[in-house]
């Protein structure tokens, strides 16, 4: 079969396994929308770039599976910048497809030109590559899901002149075989087993590496008797109420001092950076095993460390098989009620830092649906909520974390219900950042997405406010005018809720979540819940 480029690649991309595609027609790369039904693809249509990025990435983080997105020349690729370097910084596999100008080195005043497209994909995604040959497209797709496959997967861009684009080609050849991620060896999965088991008070750190590493990580824990902390990434790794757990506390102070009482400290699937730790270092002062699939992560270790190069998942899961039981470990090891006693210490710390929060996280938490999936912004809410809101599994809150940009969750919490049309999605988000992608709700309406949107409304932006104050600052430029949300919902087509009860509340979001549209929930910091 023969047609344009621009319609194999959407036969190509069904053809592995990508089924839906988030992004914006225009005159420039409306060749790649030709072949979107034919191939069987559905198209989420956004109302800006920015918010078909966020789109894919949420769709992403859901499914585990490449977030798509058409993007058109020049201003449609610039749009979606910010969520393509927020996918690169938090490991999420996004596949941007722009069109691209077919020459500017002699041509002024095209319409988009801008003066190295592919050069500013290369200073946000992991690689950013223009082609015209339909065979390289094809390959430049492939090896883009081969490295999401096996390496630390991160946003990719791929940009194809307009002509190129409208030029007959053949259908692209079969998908070649997908590497697989690197494995540990024998010998230095005996050599954690060994190190574990002459350890007296060991600890493990799981970070956004091990999602879907829950069960074996937590037979880890129960064979080794070790103590743990999970990343924000991390959250639903290990299980809540392990009495070991010390939770996602890592941002806190004291929590150094935990790793200065350990005697063995093992990193699984994380940076240690500073989003992490909010501060130079961990604080221990013993050997540390680190494993990841990311040799710059390993790279960082010290002289003296143990460093593995592999999944997370196969190494905890090989571990599980590998470990003896050891039926003292729990009852010799830690103290129980010094975890317990640090873990009620640092939530009152956080509840005392930003009042009011934990209260409403301690309401909403009993009525969140089985399986619930939570997109949340940069907002006071969600830092406390981070701390203090403990998941059942991992993968099911996402979170702009290492960029850590403004009008992430709307968008990427409708990814995610596209990616999961029958289970409960939540969005959360701060005054401030809602209107960074609020037209997006549009799109929400359009899909009659059962999508509850919860804002938190402290008419500030009070992070900052903060911030000034205890730097000594004069509170400047933290005030702005807010529109009416509720009024603002219902002219999209959306419900509008505003809870003065703890039970409204309650009610407003289970409703929420069984409606056929979504609704904003408005919630201010001077609520009586």
């Amino acid at each position: 079969m023969k047609t344009t480029l621009g319609a194999q690649i959407s036969h190509a991309l069904k053809a592995r396994d990508v089924d839906v595609i988030f992004g914006i027609p225009g005159v420039h790369n409306v060749e790649l929308y030709r072949g979107i039904e034919e191939a069987g693809i559905t198209h989420v249509l956004a109302r800006h770039e920015q918010g078909a990025a966020f789109m894919a990435d949420g769709y992403a983080r859901a499914t585990g599976k490449p977030g798509v997105c058409y993007l058109i020349t020049g201003p449609g690729f610039l749009n979606a910048a910010t969520p393509l370097a927020q996918a690169y910084s938090d490991s999420v596999p996004v596949l941007s497809i722009a069109s691209c100008l077919d020459e500017t080195a002699s041509q002024r005043g095209q319409l988009h030109q801008m003066l190295d497209q592919v050069g500013a994909g290369r200073a946000i995604c992991d690689w950013s590559e223009q082609v015209s040959e339909p065979d390289a497209a094809y390959a430049l797709i492939d090896r883009a899901f081969a490295e999401f496959a096996c390496q630390r997967p991160r946003s990719k861009a791929l940009h194809i002149p307009i002509n190129a684009l409208g030029t007959a080609a053949k259908t692209a050849p079969p998908q070649p075989p997908v590497p697989d991620r690197p494995v540990a060896s024998y010998d230095q999965i005996n050599t954690i087993v060994t190190a574990l088991l002459q350890a007296e008070r060991p600890l493990f750190i799981f970070g956004g590496g091990c999602v879907g590493a829950d069960d074996a990580a937590r037979e880890v824990l129960r064979l080794s008797g070790a103590a743990s902390f999970v990343t924000y990434a991390g959250r639903g790794v290990v299980a809540p109420d392990d009495p070991l757990f010390f939770g996602s506390n890592l941002s806190q102070a004291d929590s150094a001092t935990i790793a200065e009482m350990s005697d063995l400290v093992l990193v699984f699937g994380s940076e240690l950076a500073e989003v992490d730790l909010w501060r130079n270092d961990l604080g221990h002062t013993c050997k540390m095993i680190r494993v990841d699939i990311d040799p710059g992560v390993l790279a960082q270790a010290r002289h003296g460390d143990l460093t593995v190069l592999g999944d997370t998942k196969s190494v905890l899961e090989a571990l599980a098989v590998a470990m003896p039981a050891r039926a003292e470990a729990r009852a010799l090891r830690w103290d129980h009620t010094l975890v317990r006693e640090k873990r009620v210490k640092w939530r009152a710390e956080v509840a005392s830092d930003r009042p009011g929060i934990r209260e409403i996280c301690d309401l909403l938490r009993p009525v969140m649906p089985k399986d619930t999936m939570v997109y949340s912004d940069m907002t006071q809410f969600a830092y406390v909520a981070k701390d203090v809101w403990d998941m059942p599994r991992s993968g099911h809150w996402h979170h702009p974390y290492g960029f850590g940009t403004l009008g992430y969750a709307l968008p990427a919490a409708i990814g995610g219900a596209v990616a999961r049309p029958n289970a409960p999605t939540l969005a959360i988000a701060g005054d401030y950042g809602l209107q960074y992608t609020l037209p997006e709700l549009a799109t929400a309406v359009e899909l009659q997405l059962p999508l509850p949107i919860l804002v938190w409304d402290n008419q500030e932006l009070a992070e900052i406010k903060d911030s000034m104050q205890r730097s000594q600052i004069s509170p400047n430029a933290v005030v702005a005018q807010n529109p009416d949300f509720l009024a603002l919902a219902q002219s999209y087509g959306a419900f509008a809720e505003a809870p003065q009860s703890a039970k409204h509340l309650q009610e407003a979001v289970t409703k929420a979540f069984d409606a056929d549209r979504p609704t904003v929930i408005r919630v201010t910091s001077d609520a009586k819940l």
